[in-house]
């Protein structure tokens, strides 16, 4: 028996060594989305701070005051944070709700410089600003020893976590992976919360991920601007998102979505279009000039992922859609 066991943690090890995740902003099959991204359309408008500590186990030692609470509403890269402490947490709201659609729904931006000086944090989302439900997060970042104050960590080993990205790029989040859940209403989220994980690989501090696994980031921080560092929170989607916002002579409709093999795209009412393609990080991949006003597509060859879909037409007008590739 002991042998059986021994051979369950060799692979257990080796499983766990092979479980990585997507690659820093900028890198090849990366999903971090750039603050200019195309696909936000709007930001959060209320935030509300519960500042953490310097040290947690040693409260009194420093005080976090970094920055205002307002600091991480409005968008992105305008170079003002809120710093949260150890465990800090803030809670921002939104109007309209976030909703869900294809892809990710929304995006958490943090502040870091370098791309392998990370500050991790939870998040969580609410219906009714008063059951708030947590993302599933997974890191493997080791826990033999701790990251110290200004220590490395490898993008690859954190999922779900924002803070995974350096500065001006958010980390993205699918509120499918919160559905089902009795209590929440996932296309009428009008809060989400982002909570400092401390990062202490003390027994007595740490946190942990959705798989039991501590969570290691640099710790301590005994700075005034100490823990996660928030930037803002982008939406993707929410109850106005797309089609919905649109007078009816204006809608889009686009077909079968997800698509595989072909797409059909029609715009009642406007003739002599451009239709361009641009992925997640708003890259024009492809452009149709067309005639009329719906056309098939062969999308076969698209590599999967989520793409952004523009027509305009003559006067300049821009109708807006997302499509999920398979």
């Amino acid at each position: 028996m002991r042998y059986l066991i021994a051979i369950l943690i060799i692979l257990n090890v080796f499983v766990l060594q092979a479980q990585t995740f997507d690659p820093p902003a900028g890198q090849e099959g990366s999903l971090a989305i750039p603050e200019d991204s195309p696909l936000f359309i709007e930001w959060a408008s209320h935030c509300e701070v519960i500042r953490g500590y310097g040290i947690i186990n040693y409260p009194d030692s420093v005080v976090v005051d970094y920055g205002e609470p307002e600091d991480a509403t409005g968008k992105a890269g305008d170079g003002k944070v809120v710093s949260l402490g150890d465990s800090g947490v803030a809670i921002l709201t939104f109007d309209p709700p976030i909703s869900d659609g294809p892809g990710p729904d929304f995006a958490v931006f943090e502040n870091s410089f370098i791309e392998t000086f990370l500050e991790l944090a939870f998040v969580e989302v609410s219906s009714n600003d008063v059951d708030y439900f947590r993302f599933p997060s997974v890191s493997l970042t080791p826990v033999d020893t701790q990251v110290t104050t200004f220590g490395l960590l490898d993008a690859t080993m954190i999922y779900n976590l924002a803070g995974k990205y350096l500065r001006s790029y958010g980390t993205p989040f699918d509120l499918e992976e919160l559905s089902n859940r009795p209590g929440l209403d996932i296309n009428a989220i009008t809060s989400v919360k982002v909570v400092d994980v401390i990062g202490s690989v003390i027994d007595s501090l740490a946190t942990y991920d959705s798989q039991g696994n501590m969570i290691n980031d640099p710790w301590p921080t005994p700075f005034n601007s100490g823990g996660f560092d928030l930037d803002a929170v982008g939406v993707i989607h929410n109850q106005l998102t797309g089609n919905r916002a649109l007078p009816s002579q204006a809608r889009m409709r686009i077909f079968p979505n997800p698509a595989s093999d072909w797409l059909q795209i029609i715009c009642p009412g406007r003739e002599d279009v451009t239709i361009r393609i641009n992925n997640i990080t708003g890259q024009l991949l492809h452009e149709y000039h067309i005639s009329s006003a719906s056309c098939n597509l062969d999308v076969s060859h698209w590599p999967p992922g989520l793409y952004i879909i523009q027509v305009m037409d003559r006067t300049g007008a821009i109708v807006t859609g997302r499509i999920i590739k398979q």
